[in-house]
């Protein structure tokens, strides 16, 4: 695996630093992350690095997501307090992305656990079907 020195995902994978693993294979692994917003916060990551999402080959994209199915079942089973469960993945510094490693979060959640996303000014205000219609006709063509 080649990746910058300075990653601490990679670091992390590598054995150079404490890790406490849940799950590990091929692909990808899951650990916890050390810094959780509720007892229970996994973070589930591709073994090679890439900083993006974009540069997830699909295999790794499809194990991050079955690894996450199998962890979020886990979480209800394990007797941690989990009443639901949230997935938060920051691509790019816009997106709040801090560890350039390409990283999904999994963590359970209870009422009045004091998590909350803060929702932007202008939130409630629903597009036109024409305004949802040209967006989805520019993402369409960037698929192509």
């Amino acid at each position: 695996m080649t990746a910058p020195k300075d990653c601490v995902i990679c670091r992390l994978l590598a054995g150079e630093l404490e890790v406490s693993m849940v799950h590990q294979d091929e692909v990808c692994s899951a650990f916890m992350d050390i810094q959780p917003v509720n007892r229970g916060h996994v973070l589930v990551v591709p073994n090679r690095h890439t900083a993006e999402v974009a540069g997830l080959k699909e295999k790794e994209s499809a194990r991050m997501l079955v690894v996450a199915h199998q962890l979020t079942r886990a979480l209800r089973k394990s007797g941690l307090r989990c009443e639901g469960v949230n997935f938060f993945l920051a691509d790019g510094e816009a997106a709040g992305q801090e560890v350039f490693h390409v990283h999904l979060h999994i963590f359970p959640r209870f009422k009045g656990d004091g998590f909350r996303l803060v929702l932007p000014p202008g939130y409630k205000r629903r597009p036109s079907r024409n305004e949802l219609d040209a967006t989805a006709a520019m993402i369409k063509k960037a698929i192509e």
